[in-house]
């Protein structure tokens, strides 16, 4: 059998496995729906999350980074895509279990923080220090535990007018208790293309390594990630509604229908160019004569 019958028939049958894969684990993942894009807290009419996909993150904003050094929010974004989050660094509870279950995620992940994408922590209380970002960042990079994430873990502080600047382009929406002390918020993470626009979001405090994956590969233009990647995205939609990828069933057909075609195709192929004679030939010198 010639070399290009078989691959021929082998490209094929990998994208249909790779997509049957795909969807078994899709469908392993336990089934359990995300929040809705409004995510409301009872009560609080004024806290949730917004998508606003496509909107441009604003760039120019000021703030400190864990150093304490004047940074614009542009110098992390423009040749990477970013996640995006936002948390308060005395939260009690809820940003930290964020913060640890993202790190989680992204170690799961072949992709690096620093090299393949960024991430980049907000702070939206406006009386966090510094001091208090590195000593977070410091926290969770010990856990991550790979080289070079401190060059693409960003932790930063800044002044209420730039906080509003972009929580308000990001749809995240907060709300201070007086009573408590505390900010009430939901928890999200946002995916930005390099150009710094919001491209998907991700709710509460468990995202799944494989729609993080294909979701900064999306976010890239496919810049990283392998064909196997690029294979996943064809066969994978990204829902704004559940905040998942979810199987279009259209596109797999499709595969299945060009894996029969071509199937189909080289097994003509090899027929014909074996052609009548060869069987002819085979026989003739399998016979034995005896006289």
């Amino acid at each position: 059998m010639s070399s290009r019958f078989n691959n021929s028939i082998l490209l094929p049958v990998i994208i249909s496995a790779l997509c049957a894969l795909a969807s078994a684990q899709n469908m392993n993942s336990g089934g359990v729906m995300a929040p809705p894009a409004n995510v409301k807290p009872p009560g609080l009419k004024d806290v949730g999350i917004r998508q606003n996909l496509n909107e441009q993150i604003p760039l120019d904003v000021t703030f400190h980074d864990e150093s304490g050094k004047t940074v614009r929010l542009g110098e992390y974004i423009g040749k990477k895509p970013v996640i995006l989050n936002f948390v308060y660094l005395r939260c009690p509870m809820l940003c930290s279990e964020l913060l640890i279950g993202l790190e989680s995620s992204l170690k799961v992940l072949k992709f690096d923080v620093g090299k393949e994408f960024d991430v980049v922590t907000v702070s939206f209380d406006p009386t966090d220090t510094p001091a208090l970002a590195r000593a977070k960042k410091a926290e969770i990079l010990k856990r991550y535990n790979r080289a070079g994430a401190e060059n693409g873990w960003h932790f930063l502080t800044g002044s209420q007018e730039s906080i509003a600047a972009v929580t308000n382009a990001a749809g995240f929406q907060y709300q201070f208790d007086k009573k408590t002390g505390q900010f009430a918020h939901a928890t999200a993470i946002m995916v930005l293309t390099p150009s710094g626009k919001l491209a998907q979001y991700y709710y509460g405090v468990d995202f799944p390594p494989k729609d993080l994956r294909l979701s900064l590969i999306q976010a890239s233009d496919n810049k990283i990630g392998t064909v196997a990647d690029a294979v996943l995205l064809y066969c994978f939609h990204y829902d704004p509604a559940t905040g998942k990828y979810s199987l279009i069933i259209g596109r797999v057909i499709q595969i299945a229908g060009g894996l029969t075609i071509l199937l189909l195709g080289g097994m003509l192929l090899l027929l014909f160019r074996r052609g009548p004679d060869h069987d002819l030939r085979r026989q003739g010198s399998s016979h034995i004569y005896v006289r």
